[in-house]
């Protein structure tokens, strides 16, 4: 199943304050517009990190003031928006102000999730992105495809694989996950910046590998992925949350350029 548009999600990983994540937005929109009609940008902000290591780190600003966070974004710069939603009751709030909306991977198997999130949007007519979890196979995916599909057409989900744990504190990408998962009739995305973390590699926080980042997202576009997920920010190393594996924003207009190159490569293959 091929999509001619390349999918990007691409924003903060939790949003700090209405400043920060107003300014992200806008700058993403004018590196990005050299992109128009070939890439599907949403903004990607959390207003809740509800799985952090330590119990001190920053969590988001809430669910009533990230929407309305997004819903400024989405408005002010006439863009699509993503976020995660950690409990079933949260969908429908969510699915009214976002154009998508993410499962997390440690939630990926909760069926009163995805049954929740693929209500509210096929309700909305939003898409449910579904993050594949560290302690899933490519091919467990298609129970979450078959429970998601029985509220939702499959053009409206997508699986992203963000990684296998290896071992304690290392993740490891199969990159022929994209092609097992897209043959369940959905697209893939490939989280580039999640996939590269060290969870709980810190001690007290998840540490990450920054220098990978570009590539693996190459590979993984070179093996079919549908689209990136990736998480940026003004300051990583200042960042409130991952701080190890988010893009310094600068860096992210020539990332997409080089991948948008690279998949026109593959689909002439």
């Amino acid at each position: 199943m091929e999509n001619k548009l390349m999918d990007f999600f691409i924003g903060p990983c939790v949003l700090e304050s209405e400043a920060m994540a107003m300014d992200i937005a806008g700058r993403l929109v004018e590196d990005l517009a050299e992109f128009k009609g070939k890439i599907n940008f949403h903004f990607k902000g959390s207003f809740d990190k509800a799985n952090r290591s330590s119990i001190n780190s920053y969590r988001g600003p809430g669910i009533e003031k990230g929407l309305a966070i997004l819903e400024k974004i989405s408005k002010t710069y006439d863009i699509q928006t993503i976020t995660d939603f950690h409990f079933p009751e949260q969908a429908n709030e969510v699915a009214s102000v976002v154009h998508t909306l993410q499962v997390p991977a440690f939630l990926c198997r909760q069926t009163d999730m995805i049954i929740a999130g693929a209500e509210a949007c096929k309700k909305y007519d939003g898409q449910l992105k579904i993050k594949k979890g560290q302690f899933l196979s490519p091919e467990e995916t298609k129970n979450i495809v078959d429970k998601a599909s029985n509220f939702l057409s499959k053009d409206k989900i997508l699986l992203t694989e963000r990684g296998t744990s290896f071992g304690y504190n290392n993740l490891v990408v199969d990159m022929a996950s994209f092609q097992i998962m897209k043959s369940f009739g959905v697209r893939t995305i490939h989280d580039a910046t999640h996939c590269v973390q060290r969870p709980g590699g810190l001690g007290t926080s998840t540490g990450g590998k920054r220098e990978q980042i570009f590539t693996l997202a190459k590979a993984a576009v070179a093996a079919g992925a549908d689209g990136i997920f990736m998480e940026c920010h003004q300051n990583p190393d200042k960042a409130l949350s991952d701080p190890t594996t988010c893009l310094p924003l600068d860096e992210v207009q020539s990332i997409v350029r080089k991948l948008l190159k690279l998949k026109e490569v593959v689909n002439e293959l």
